[in-house]
């Protein structure tokens, strides 16, 4: 249903840190911070009244940061944030009406769906990536073991409540191809400008999580 596939974007990343971004001017140094930790798919979600001009920022200033919206509920919030610069959209569920938005804007769309009538509506518009949200409360690795059962072709980003330690149980999941999380993009760290403690943050989770060389 659009141009280009999440898991294109992806590559090799099983990380993807979700943003909320208070104000606009951290945007750009913030992204560089965990670029250079080995995390460049950035989500900035909707949450804040300086999102989509933190987007485009990011877009406009950082070539490598692979920048995507999310907390994406609407078409116009859709269409918004791909004007904004985002190569991805994320929403924390799917309705007709933003699959169509989706569909008519290009670029890879990231929905959510956890129950299995929610599974089989996005696999009804070709989408075979989803977002799992929130992942923790909504039965977390145990739940998403049962899911593959059924839905064999179907992979997930697992995201809501994942520490770096429960990222791991997730990613070791055939059917999950990377996880979202908050645990290394903390507010207070952001507030103070502190991009070397969230570079540090940022390498440990790369680091944690990167996919083994095939001999």
């Amino acid at each position: 249903m659009t141009t280009t596939r999440f898991e294109d974007l992806l590559g090799a990343t099983r990380v993807v840190p979700v943003i909320t971004m208070p104000d606009a001017a951290s945007a750009v140094p913030l992204a560089k911070a965990l670029i250079a930790g080995g995390l460049q798919v950035l989500e900035v979600t909707l949450r804040t009244e300086r999102a989509l001009e933190s987007i485009e920022r990011i877009a406009g200033a950082v070539p490598q940061a692979v920048i995507g919206a999310g907390t994406v509920n609407t078409p116009q919030q859709l269409r918004d944030a791909r004007g904004a610069g985002a190569q991805f959209i994320v929403s924390p569920g799917c309705t007709d009406a933003l699959a169509a938005a989706a569909a008519e804007a290009d670029g890879a769309f990231l929905p959510g769906a956890v129950t299995a009538s929610e599974i089989l509506r996005l696999m009804e518009h070709g989408i075979s990536l989803m977002k799992f949200f929130p992942a923790e409360t909504s039965g977390g690795v145990a739940a998403l073991r049962s899911l593959a059962g059924p839905f064999p072709a179907v992979r997930f980003c697992p995201t809501g409540g994942i520490s770096l330690a429960r990222a791991l149980d997730y990613l070791a999941l055939a059917n999950v191809a990377c996880i979202g999380g908050t645990w290394m993009v903390p507010p207070d760290l952001i507030a103070c400008g502190d991009w070397g403690a969230i570079t540090a943050l940022a390498r440990e989770a790369s680091t944690a999580t990167r996919l083994p060389v095939a001999a």
